[in-house]
């Protein structure tokens, strides 16, 4: 992965089993986020699943910063904590659960979508704003929930002001992505180009 400050980016990962086996591990990964990845970067929306994550996350300048390590002499910053954050998670999962063996599939994506200085200048089909729906349209596209607002593991929640959730710069993404907090309810029914939705993976 490589990151440019100021930029905004879709990362996700899946397993071929489950990530998530109860509400604990979800909480968990959660706190993760917090501990490896808002010191470097803002998170605009999440989504967390049974066997795969997403993250809509904007850079900052700390995170691009080369780490010189010995074993990884080219990393940047975020890019380590990432690679930090899903090892420890595995590792604590594979103790909870006597498992054995990598927990991710693949190696995990950060997909560049805008930098913060254009999207002033492009229309609603950006492709920040689409990831920011899509995300959130996960659990309902799934058939986990019947509304977006019943799935307690993504920042729909927070956004729609159903919770007071800290771990999404509502006001950021608002800002960036020009949300209209009233119609949010309603971005279930929003019906996402599958053009667009190519580009953010």
């Amino acid at each position: 992965m490589h990151f440019e400050k100021n930029c905004t980016y879709h990362v996700y990962n899946r397993s071929n089993e489950l990530i998530f086996k109860e509400k604990s591990n979800y909480l968990f990964f959660l706190k993760k986020i917090r501990n490896h990845i808002l010191p470097y970067a803002d998170v605009l929306a999440y989504c967390l699943m049974p066997n795969h994550f997403h993250l809509m996350i904007n850079v900052r300048e700390n995170s691009v910063i080369i780490t010189n390590e010995l074993h990884r002499p080219s990393t940047q910053e975020l890019s380590k904590q990432i690679g930090l954050m899903l090892s420890s998670y595995t590792q604590a999962l594979n103790k909870r659960y006597d498992r054995k063996g990598s927990l991710f599939a693949h190696k995990t994506k950060a997909k560049r979508l805008n930098n913060f200085g254009e999207f002033k200048k492009i229309n609603q089909k950006d492709y920040s704003l689409v990831c920011f729906n899509y995300i959130h349209q996960n659990p309902l596209n799934s058939k986990l929930v019947n509304k977006l607002s019943d799935w307690e593991y993504s920042s729909f929640k927070d956004y729609a002001g159903i919770r007071k959730g800290t771990l999404a710069n509502k006001k950021l993404a608002i800002e960036m992505l020009n949300i209209d907090l009233e119609n949010l309810l309603l971005s279930s029914k929003i019906e996402l180009d599958e053009e667009l939705i190519k580009n953010i993976f």
